[in-house]
């Protein structure tokens, strides 16, 4: 028997958009040749045609769950805006961040695509994207994977902008986690709290705000100029970290206030933004 190769598996499946064991399958069946496997998969009614590699996902939504006392999101990519509204790409999202979220052993997107989703009985998630892509003639991909063990609340912007956003929290107060859920996806923060800012970021804002008061009036005792910095670092800090924000829907109070006001602390959030590989956050949570 000819040895099928994971290089060999991994160039198939870049190239049909398959999951792994659907490609090993097909290499298996061919002795290896990849001509032969693709051949098989479209006598076979896996795939009807070939992804080209320049085909970008650069759109997608992020399907979100949250119950039960765990919570988990996921990044479904695809080419073109159009279909993001489509139910069954909104339904597969959705069914992608429940299953993600009901099964801790599950680490990647090709574990996730082999799990049986709870859509359509009898059928894994993989078979319902292998599904779509044969009749959409587009390909989808899963982006990140982020999931909380504990309680968590979310928010999913679909308009313009599309974002997601998974917040951790202490507390019983789901419509109070949503409001600061959707507070983040407004803001967009980059930390939880000013505690969790790079100190060399912090102190060279700190210097350039010494140097701009010293300018402004040199004559000033320096343990006054440093009160005065002490006091601008707090609109750093206000931009940069959620709890110290003024509150979108409350300006006069910090998110961190409001949350301590109604019951709640929040402990994490995680913020992606569809197009932004690299997460404008990422606190707390589990990634995938």
């Amino acid at each position: 028997m000819t040895a099928i190769t994971a290089a060999a598996v991994k160039a198939l499946r870049e190239k049909t958009g398959l999951p792994m064991m659907e490609c090993k399958k097909a290499l298996t069946e061919s002795s290896g040749d990849e001509e032969k496997a693709i051949l098989w998969l479209r006598e076979n009614g896996k795939v009807k045609g070939i992804k080209r590699g320049d085909r970008a996902t650069e759109f997608g939504r992020v399907g979100i769950h949250t119950a039960s006392g765990k919570g988990a999101m996921v990044e479904f990519k695809c080419e073109s805006a159009p279909v993001t509204k489509l139910d069954e790409f909104i339904a597969l999202a959705d069914d992608l961040a429940y299953v993600y979220a009901n099964n801790p052993s599950i680490n990647t997107p090709e574990e996730l695509l082999a799990a049986p989703s709870t859509i359509k009985e009898g059928q894994t998630l993989g078979d319902i994207k292998d599904d779509m892509f044969n009749r959409i003639r587009e390909v989808f991909n899963i982006g990140r994977m982020a999931r909380v063990d504990g309680p968590a609340g979310g928010y999913s912007h679909n308009s313009s902008t599309v974002a997601g956003v998974l917040v951790e929290f202490e507390g019983d107060n789901d419509e109070v986690i949503r409001d600061i859920a959707m507070h983040v996806a407004a803001m967009n923060p980059s930390v939880l709290s000013k505690d969790d800012l790079d100190p060399a970021l912090v102190e060279k804002e700190r210097a350039i705000l010494k140097a701009a008061a010293m300018n402004e009036d040199s004559s000033k005792p320096e343990n006054i100029i440093d009160k005065m910095v002490e006091g601008r670092l707090r609109n750093f800090y206000a931009q940069e970290a959620l709890l110290e924000q003024p509150f979108v829907k409350e300006p006069k109070i910090t998110v961190g206030k409001y949350a301590k006001d109604n019951g709640v602390t929040v402990t994490g959030f995680t913020h992606w933004m569809i197009g932004d590989d690299a997460g404008p956050s990422e606190e707390g949570g589990e990634e995938g």
